[in-house]
């Protein structure tokens, strides 16, 4: 991985904050590097291999802006999404580069093509970025984002020192757990505490914070959940008591496998279908699958997963999709 960044956060002590390091009260620390490499040399390790390459049928080409009471989203890819509402386009944890790698040449690569291609998207008005991992805080894409259309880039403490280092054209904005930020349109974000961690190199671990958000939208409240473990559900029963009703919930069902040593930081489709019921939307989507194999389960394994563990659950099918990317909802 890369270098430390030079500047980390720095602020006062809280109950999630030690005064270097962030943490989750009810979650528990990342593994450690020992267990990386347990994970990655250890033995026999059951990693499915990936096709080359598994285009999506789909491409999306979106209107200018979505106005009156509706929503439109549209799934780029792994845990990347346009949302269009109340006249403001805004992105999530935008990704167009090939890679996810602190290098160019080494590292998870695409298996499908962005679902809407960068010279399609409307003029962006917002970002929200989740994390500093690779996946989620793509620096390339920012800055394309930044020359272009200059959009308010809204992120956990200390990932707008991250961006900034790199370009200071990013308007990176930074805020903590809880807070909402008004965004405009009658559209507000809030940033709600999720089970991960966070880092961009092996020196900077959980000095940056990370987050799930709930957007505030004329068609309802939509609950975006970019990374988390499941745990026993309290982050998620905490925010539908807090932020409920939730029309909608974007929820990641990829990127599990070993459980053993993804459990604390990644979802299991079972585990996502929990935390459907525990924050009580009224229907879900899934993300952060079929894109970069960052784990060992098969590229189609989790799509295929979330539809037993909902029959297994007795929940309609239809109440919680696995789009591919270019596909559109709108409620």
């Amino acid at each position: 991985m890369s270098r430390r960044p030079t500047k980390t956060y720095s602020g006062p002590p809280s109950d999630h904050f030690d005064g270097e390091k962030f943490f989750d009260p009810d979650g528990v620390p990342p593994k450690s590097l020992r267990e990386v490499l347990r994970w990655q040399f250890g033995g026999k390790r059951d990693r499915s291999v990936w096709p080359a390459w598994v285009p999506s049928p789909y491409a999306d080409y979106p209107p200018a802006a979505v106005d009156g009471g509706k929503v439109r989203l549209s799934f780029v890819g792994h845990a990347s999404w346009l949302i269009q509402a109340g006249g403001l386009n805004v992105l999530v944890d935008p990704v167009w580069s090939t890679r996810v790698s602190p290098v160019g040449w080494a590292g998870p690569k695409r298996h499908n093509d962005p679902g809407i291609a960068f010279d399609k998207l409307p003029k962006i008005d917002a970002v929200l970025v989740s994390h500093g991992h690779y996946d989620h805080l793509d620096i390339t894409t920012l800055s394309r984002l930044a020359k272009n259309f200059a959009p308010r880039v809204i992120t956990p403490l200390g990932n707008d020192l991250t961006m900034r280092e790199r370009d200071g054209a990013i308007r990176a904005e930074a805020f903590d757990w809880h807070d909402r930020v008004e965004l405009g349109g009658g559209i507000a974000v809030h940033l709600v505490p999720t089970r991960h961690w966070s880092a961009r190199s092996l020196f900077d671990r959980n000095r940056a914070l990370w987050a799930s958000f709930v957007l505030e939208t004329p068609a309802g409240k939509i609950y975006v959940v970019c990374d988390s473990g499941y745990g026993e559900g309290t982050h998620f029963r905490r925010v539908g008591e807090a932020h409920g009703p939730l029309r909608l919930a974007i929820l990641p069902i990829g990127a599990y496998e070993p459980r053993w040593f993804m459990r604390e930081q990644h979802m299991n489709p079972e585990d996502a279908v929990k935390a459907l019921l525990d924050c009580g939307a009224e229907a879900a989507l899934a993300h952060h699958h079929g894109t970069f194999q960052l784990t060992d389960e098969a590229i189609d394994a989790p799509a295929m997963a979330l539809l037993e563990a909902l029959d297994a659950a007795n929940i309609p099918r239809e109440r919680f999709l696995a789009l591919k990317p270019g596909q559109v909802v709108e409620i």
